[in-house]
């Protein structure tokens, strides 16, 4: 004859075992996330996954083309006399990465997970700027683009 308690224990097996299945069943069904940039600007940041990722498989020129003219996007404000703060996750870092504006490099490829750019440079016509939003993107990779993450930086004066 069963006791109570092997009876119980039993359930609780079971009841555990379907609970992780249903977990891994919908972690299965889950796309996984691309790594993450960020900028900031004083104390206020924003963050983002990839505008375009391709797993660390080199995009095409029409998809670059395409994720650059996204217009889903996240902006931050940015005083010109602020200085802007890119950070990437070090997935990004070890492909090496380039900061775009306007679709330009404004930088060489940095290894580096974090870089500091002065704010008037991102409404300076001598660097491609025009008006008081500009568009500025994250490209991984330095032969090859295997990420391009895009934020538009709004003048705050």
């Amino acid at each position: 004859m069963k006791t109570l308690q092997s009876v119980v224990r039993r359930r609780r097996a079971v009841a555990a075992a379907g609970a992780v299945s249903a977990g891994l069943l919908v972690l299965s069904a889950c796309d996984k996330p691309t790594p993450i940039s960020t900028i900031t600007v004083g104390t206020n940041s924003v963050n983002s996954q990839a505008t375009c990722y391709n797993d660390g498989k080199a995009l095409d020129t029409q998809a670059l083309a395409a994720c650059l003219k996204d217009t889903d996007i996240k902006s931050i404000k940015v005083d010109p006399d602020e200085t802007v703060r890119f950070g990437v996750d070090p997935e990004i870092a070890d492909n090496g990465w380039t900061i775009l504006m306007n679709g330009q490099a404004l930088t060489d490829s940095s290894t580096k997970t974090y870089r500091t750019i002065p704010g008037s440079v991102f409404f300076n016509a001598q660097y491609g700027a025009s008006g008081n939003s500009t568009l500025v993107s994250i490209k991984e990779g330095e032969k090859d683009v295997t990420g391009l993450w895009s934020f538009k930086l709004k003048k705050d004066a």
